[in-house]
């Protein structure tokens, strides 16, 4: 059989894909994960802090949780780029890039304005123990449907697929520990939030040549 016989057998039954087939799929991955994420949550133990309706006049707390859900939804909008053959991040990564500058940048001032015997607890805080731990682990429910998409896409870079696609659980979890969290300094978002977020991360890097690959 002639090469150019073979290709037009191939295609004969080539239908057009959806648009935004990439970008709803993922997206319906993330919708689905987060609920599951929020049961990991409850099955840790951890339930929304019984002073919610007072925090969420403080400033903080919004940076608490907002920053996280921003940066996973940066992380997903790269992640949709980085699902389709030839299509490069662009300026995507500047979404990423920002929350994470602007938190590092707040948590620094904090730290210079804040007298030196403080800056320990501010770092610290009371849970930095379990905060990063806790972190990864409620991003399981959204690492596993967010790999679940991306399995059934076409990345051509699997490591960094994989590693946005555990940023954007990451983040996720993060954002959905936040209602319990009961640490609100800068210094500590920075360091053990970003630490949480990081595994999940890593771990995408680390699986997506694995089981991306196509």
């Amino acid at each position: 059989m002639r090469t150019e016989d073979l290709i037009g057998l191939l295609a004969a039954d080539a239908v057009p894909v959806r648009r935004h087939a990439a970008s709803r799929r993922l997206a319906l991955a993330l919708a689905a994960g987060l609920p599951l994420a929020g049961v990991v949550m409850a099955l840790l133990g951890y339930g929304v802090r019984d002073d919610l309706d007072q925090v969420v006049a403080l400033p903080m707390f919004w940076v608490k949780l907002l920053l996280p859900a921003v940066l996973s939804a940066a992380a997903l909008v790269t992640l949709q780029r980085l699902a389709r053959p030839g299509v490069k991040p662009g300026s995507a990564w500047i979404g990423i890039a920002g929350p994470l500058l602007a938190l590092w940048a707040l948590a620094a001032v904090t730290l210079v304005l804040a007298p030196e015997e403080r800056r320990p607890a501010l770092v610290l805080g009371q849970t930095w123990r379990t905060c990063s731990a806790s972190i990864a682990v409620i991003s399981l429910p959204v690492f596993g449907s967010m790999f679940a998409a991306l399995s059934s896409l076409a990345p051509t870079r699997p490591a960094l697929a994989g590693a946005c696609a555990g940023l954007v659980a990451g983040a996720a979890g993060a954002a959905i520990y936040a209602f319990h969290c009961p640490e609100l300094a800068a210094p500590f978002l920075a360091v053990w939030y970003v630490a949480g977020i990081a595994v999940p991360t890593a771990a995408g890097a680390v699986l997506g040549p694995r089981l991306l690959r196509w």
